[in-house]
């Protein structure tokens, strides 16, 4: 198996495992693929959704082909900003915005708050008042529509803690348009991650061409409409998912009358496929019911199957032994350190190798330390040449940032 032209036992060889391996031409191929089928819908503008994959050697791959940034945290701005990305491409969303991160978003220029809720938009207001400013915003609305995807990443729905009830849209937007501080100039909506249906997409939109509608009679201007991300990818070898030519195609339709500038925050449909977690048999040890493969990556490593029972298509990097049926499982001291029960896979025996698939997104960005495991590294390929984009951390590095009192 290779990534690009780089044997994948190069890597595990060079860098040691695990560790994450990132496709620079795929992460290309599925930017380029996005913002073309977006395109449909007419003047768009495209921002990556940093929570995905934060690594900033991914980010400047991704800067490089035009894509702006949606961010949720100071710290992800500051990724943003030191890959390249310009300020007026930055979209800062999520729904704990601290005035420190408001100050330091507003000092920095960038072009789009979603404002969650109407207390945090007097409070950016308020901030930007102070700096005789008015913060460009949209005001993030949640229209009630269920996703279809895991109940964790699902944000659309009226007991999700995101954006402000559509029925309760009009007036804040109004109350929040008349201070001086914002320039509140549309509204934005996502509803959830790993979406594998449009179906609760286009009624999610259709409810917000209504409000727009409403909106506009009311004599409020809207010029900007953020449509979120969270279009799914396939995990399984077998899943069959809408395309990106698919959702903009639906997309053009529901919003051909809005007269907008339409905004996409796609993260995982972009980076999932582009990478793979690369991972040694450390042993096969017999089960009750099935031979466990316990694995040098774990639950640290990548977290998504013990948070979200996620599956990672299991492939070993030479395939030349007899299928067999397994637990995978990894060194953790935790049952839910499991990252597949009763599985099919090619046969492994200790000191094999082997890859997680679709491990470019909600990966190497949720990894920890925990269990005192050194932090994941990344690496990205491009061509037949690689690089280690982010160290792999040692235990011992992360305990040297610990102090003991004296009186201790």
């Amino acid at each position: 198996m290779f990534a690009e032209d780089v044997p994948l036992a190069r890597i595990a060889q060079e860098v040691g495992t695990p560790v994450y391996v990132y496709s620079r031409a795929t992460l290309e191929r599925h930017a380029r693929v996005f913002m073309e089928a977006m395109q449909q819908a007419g003047d768009v503008d495209v921002a990556f959704a940093l929570k995905s994959n934060p690594n900033i050697a991914v980010l400047k791959v991704l800067s490089r082909m035009g894509m702006g940034a949606d961010v949720v945290s100071s710290g992800e701005l500051d990724r943003a900003l030191a890959a390249g990305m310009t300020a007026d491409r930055i979209v800062f969303s999520g729904v704990g915005k601290t005035d420190a991160e408001m100050s330091h978003a507003l000092d920095t220029a960038i072009g789009q708050f979603n404002i969650e809720s109407e207390e945090e938009g007097r409070d950016l207001a308020a901030l930007a008042a102070a700096r005789g400013q008015r913060a460009p915003a949209t005001l993030r609305v949640n229209p009630d529509v269920d996703a279809g995807t895991h109940a964790k990443i699902s944000t659309g729905k009226a007991e999700n803690k995101f954006g402000v009830a559509i029925s309760d849209a009009p007036g804040i937007f109004a109350r929040l348009a008349a201070m001086p501080g914002l320039n509140l100039r549309g509204v934005a909506l996502h509803i959830g991650s790993l979406i594998a249906d449009l179906a609760p997409m286009e009624a999610a939109f259709t409810r917000v061409g209504r409000l727009l509608v409403e909106l506009r009679a009311a004599g409020l201007t809207i010029t900007h409409v953020d449509l979120g991300g969270g279009l799914g990818v396939p995990y399984r070898p077998h899943d069959v998912l809408p395309s990106p030519f698919e959702y903009g195609a639906m997309v053009a339709r529901v919003t051909q009358d809005w007269d907008v500038k339409l905004m996409f925050e796609p993260g995982r449909v972009i980076c999932g496929n582009a990478g793979v977690l690369l991972t040694r048999v450390i042993r096969v040890k017999p089960g009750a019911t099935h031979p466990f493969v316990i694995v040098d990556a774990a639950m640290n490593d990548l977290a998504r199957p013990a948070l979200y029972d996620a599956y990672h298509h299991f492939e070993p990097v030479v395939a030349s032994r007899a299928a067999m049926t397994a637990n995978i499982v990894g060194p953790v001291c935790e049952s839910g350190d499991t990252f597949a029960t009763a599985r099919e896979i090619g046969g492994v025996v200790q000191g094999d190798l082997a890859v997680f698939r679709t491990a470019g997104a909600y990966g190497a960005t949720m990894a920890s330390t925990y269990n005192s495991r050194a932090m994941v590294p990344e690496v990205l390929v491009d061509g037949a040449r690689y690089a280690v984009v982010a160290d792999r951390i040692a235990a011992s590095t992360i305990m040297g940032a610990e102090r003991v009192p004296d009186w201790l």
